[in-house]
């Protein structure tokens, strides 16, 4: 089956379970969000063996501001900033592109000057692109895109202009999108690209996710008989 895997062109991650994994092993939180970084490395370093050419990570909602103690978020922006300065300028090093998608005016000024000097050094990179989705949410993507349109003076959209008006705008359509943790909902993350997309729930927790798990997963993909709405 290895070398008759179906490679996804664009794949994305909803990162889940980072607490229940460490609460399950008496560990703190933040300590599951450590092991959630770690996880992330092995995976988008496993996706660039395979020829995948798009990664897109789920990695901060837009409504876990809200939902979860403030100390936490604190931490998981020191820890977003950490990992733009070290591992993500890494990526940049290896000649990944990254780029960011949500509203990322609001977050803490220390976090949005370390992912704008990761995104201006790897800009003109020619590899993998990593997408990371900070401040995320689909329907606020949305409505951003359709408000965008109507400041332009158009009284009617199509599919194309609303697309070209979304945060993935110019990035080929999304495969595979895979959740981690047995969690089976999108949970608001791209709504739209999801249209076609193959849908995957592993019961591993994100901290446990490794190279044979990628591989895993596009067995299971390349099983997958995408028809898009037609008949064979």
């Amino acid at each position: 089956m290895e070398n008759q895997l179906k490679i996804p062109k664009h794949i994305a991650f909803i990162m889940d379970g980072n607490g229940r994994w460490a609460s399950q092993r008496g560990l703190s939180r933040s300590e599951g969000h450590k092991q959630g970084a770690e996880a992330l490395k092995r995976v988008v370093e496993a996706c660039a063996e395979r020829g995948i050419e798009v990664v897109s990570i789920y990695a901060l909602s837009c409504e876990n501001w809200a939902k979860r103690p403030q100390a936490e978020i604190k931490f998981l922006f020191s820890l977003i900033t950490q990992t733009a300065k070290k591992e993500l300028r890494q990526y940049a090093e290896l000649g990944y592109r990254v780029r960011f998608s949500g509203d990322l005016t609001q977050l803490p000024k220390s976090t949005q000057n370390a992912i704008r000097k990761v995104f201006d050094a790897s800009k003109n990179n020619t590899g993998m692109l990593v997408n990371i989705a900070l401040n995320y949410g689909s329907r606020q993507e949305i409505t951003r895109a359709v408000n965008k349109i109507l400041q332009a003076g158009m009284r009617e959209i199509d599919e194309q202009m609303l697309e070209d008006c979304l945060y993935t705008a110019g990035l080929p359509s999304l495969d595979l999108l895979v959740r981690s943790s047995g969690e089976k909902r999108l949970s608001n993350f791209m709504l739209w690209q999801c249209a076609y997309s193959e849908l995957m729930f592993i019961d591993k927790y994100w901290p446990d996710f490794d190279k044979n798990t990628l591989t895993e997963i596009l067995e299971e993909y390349s099983k997958r008989d995408r028809r898009f709405g037609g008949v064979k």
